[in-house]
């Protein structure tokens, strides 16, 4: 598997979308906030969530989850996907964006690149192994993210 991105950019300025589910039910949410590299002697996607968030769920009760990059032009789709809860309404529809298959998860046939991967690993965020001004401004609400690592077992373009 070959991947070349300029992931900082990417996850930072880009977006992307967190996918976990499969065909019958699923969700997704945009990122802006994710990482790439090797750990265990494997290559791993690393994402965060917010326990208050739908796709937390999807995530816990699914084994294979999906990491997909976007061109610009999807931006406000992005964005639909980003600000608005499954929970409350079909996100998938009113996204505009196509729903297809990506292994035992789904991704968007409008992406250019999608990572499947494999759930290795799942970790709170403790606020007491971080710079408190830290916990003061991201997580003053005690909404804490739980990191995802998964083993990227594919990648789709």
């Amino acid at each position: 598997m070959e991947f070349t991105m300029d992931i900082f950019k990417q996850f930072d300025k880009k977006w992307a979308l967190l996918t976990a589910g499969n065909e019958s039910s699923f969700n997704t949410m945009t990122i802006s906030w994710g990482g790439l590299g090797t750990i265990w002697n494997k290559p791993v996607a690393t994402v965060y969530v917010r326990e208050s968030r739908y796709t937390h769920d999807f995530m816990d009760n699914n084994e294979y989850f999906t990491v997909s990059f976007y061109p610009e032009q999807y931006r406000e789709q992005l964005g639909v996907l980003g600000s608005r809860s499954g929970r409350d309404i079909d996100k998938m529809n009113e996204s505009g964006l196509t729903a297809v298959s990506a292994g035992e998860s789904m991704t968007f046939k409008e992406a250019e690149v999608t990572l499947v991967c494999r759930k290795l690993f799942k970790q709170r965020l403790l606020p007491e192994n971080m710079p408190q001004k830290i916990v003061d401004t991201v997580y003053a609400d005690n909404d804490l993210h739980d990191m995802y690592i998964g083993e990227v077992v594919d990648i789709l373009r």
